[in-house]
């Protein structure tokens, strides 16, 4: 089974969301709607937590702190 891309996602939940709309979605449709929208939701926590998980600040006495290692990923 092919994998779809992000893109695809992002468009079918769309248009999911645009029938939900004019028409209404059968159970089958709302049981995917559903799956996809926490699909997307895991993908951006998972890209957020990435990015704060790589912030590195300067102390004023120029040593570097990596937040993520501080903080994160525990």
């Amino acid at each position: 089974m092919n994998e779809k891309t992000l893109e695809e996602k992002i468009a079918r939940i769309n248009a999911l969301y645009h029938k939900s709309q004019a028409e209404g979605l059968t159970e089958e449709e709302k049981a995917e709607q559903a799956a996809l929208r926490r699909e997307y939701v895991a993908n951006v926590r998972a890209n957020l937590r990435g990015q704060l998980n790589n912030i590195t600040i300067q102390q004023e006495d120029g040593s570097l702190v990596n937040l993520g290692e501080k903080y994160g990923r525990k």
